[in-house]
């Protein structure tokens, strides 16, 4: 099994190293990684060279979606099997990988979502604003979908090879994980929730602040019922 990990990194210069540095440092399976540099205004594509890093570098912000579809599309080019999405920032925790892959690599699952609230893994839940707009968005996946997810915004997922080559053709460009969660449950994708640690932001700042948390909400709901489904293919 290849196995990649899609780091999207905007302005991560107080992160991105203690990132790589951690991924570097799980022996259990041997990953590999591709930064996605989206744009970044601070020192982040300095230590990135410096540190002989490796990273696609985006010629301006592009915003979530199209970095994490560029790590998608380079998984797709280089033919890996598995693609693991994680964040620059330190909220991920690398010793949660096994659970996240394992379900693929069993055949039991086609994406795996590590989740804050299925359990009590991890004692950092988000602010009360945004796990009340989760819970409406996994509200209205439920109803439309009958399936319930309950950590929908999760950006630490893993995905097996084909979900690799529909992501690297479509991925939304704004609010991408609740999207493709509903896209691919509806096309009859598995998907399989684990609980995870997740860590509170040690710098910089997230691209979602609570002034937009509504906005984030309301627009979300309003993408997933607009939402074409055959752009995310089916399962075999």
């Amino acid at each position: 099994m290849r196995i990649l990990i899609i780091i999207p990194a905007y302005n991560e210069e107080e992160n991105i190293l203690n990132t790589i540095n951690n991924i570097k440092s799980y022996k259990k399976y041997s990953l590999d990684y591709i930064v996605i540099n989206d744009g970044s205004t601070d020192k982040t594509k300095e230590i990135l060279e410096n540190n002989n890093i490796n990273y696609v570098d985006l010629p301006f912000n592009l915003g979530i979606g199209a970095a994490v579809q560029t790590g998608y599309k380079y998984a797709y080019y280089n033919n890996y099997d598995i693609a693991i999405q994680f964040d620059g920032d330190g909220q991920h925790d690398i010793n949660y990988v096994e659970k996240l892959i394992d379900p693929i690599i069993n055949k039991e699952a086609d994406m795996v979502i590590g989740s804050r609230f299925i359990d009590n893994t991890s004692d950092f839940k988000s602010t009360k604003a945004r796990q009340v707009g989760i819970g409406i968005i996994s509200f209205l996946i439920k109803i439309l979908s009958r399936k319930k997810m309950k950590d929908v915004t999760s950006g630490f997922r893993a995905v097996n090879k084909r979900i690799i080559e529909i992501f690297a053709a479509n991925y939304p460009y704004d609010f991408p994980e609740p999207i493709t969660n509903y896209a691919l449950v509806k096309n009859n994708f598995i998907i399989k929730e684990v609980g995870v640690k997740m860590h509170e932001r040690v710098g910089g700042k997230s691209s979602i602040r609570f002034l937009k948390s509504v906005y984030y909400m309301f627009n979300v709901c309003l993408s997933i019922l607009l939402l074409d489904l055959n752009k995310f293919g089916r399962r075999n």
